[in-house]
């Protein structure tokens, strides 16, 4: 394998990135740990936003297949959710999002979508986007996520 001048290997970067200041160091961790808090809670409820949009119910057992989880594992996160305001449920009846739960079903989808959409035009393939995507979402600043819309949009009217 060949070295081209674009290949971005730790040799090729400046000292300044390899090690930044110590409190923009401290602020990249504790966003990356916020992300990580936040992470699964917004996994399920847009996986219970998509379940009632596209099948009018979101069951514990489909999110259980979907999550690739157990009914139990489901079960606990959803009386997390619960507690946190974002779930409600009935017996014997399906799970529902309260107005807080569907604001941050809304904001993670958006999330999702921008980031698929950018590394479809970078040119990833479907599969790899779809995989990427559902990590990085959590992961990028607003700041990001504009660029990442931005250059998407251009791609698209470039291929137009």
């Amino acid at each position: 394998m060949t070295d081209s001048p674009n290949d971005v290997t730790p040799d090729r970067l400046c000292k300044a990135d390899a090690l930044p200041p110590s409190d923009q160091h401290a602020q990249q961790y504790a966003a990356v740990r916020n992300a990580h808090e936040t992470e699964l809670l917004e996994d399920y409820v847009e996986l219970i936003a998509d379940l009632l949009e596209h099948q009018g119910e979101a069951r514990a057992t489909d999110i259980a297949a979907r999550m690739g989880v157990s009914q139990a594992t489901v079960s606990k996160t959803v009386t997390r959710l619960k507690a946190l305001g974002l779930v409600s449920s009935k017996p014997y009846r399906s799970l529902f999002l309260t107005e807080k739960g569907e604001a941050m079903a809304a904001m993670s989808n958006q999330r999702h979508a921008i980031v698929l959409q950018f590394l479809r035009a970078l040119g990833v393939s479907d599969r790899t986007a779809r995989i990427d995507a559902e990590g990085m979402e959590h992961h990028v600043s607003q700041e990001t996520l504009d660029v990442m819309q931005r250059f998407a949009r251009e791609q698209e009217r470039r291929d137009a």
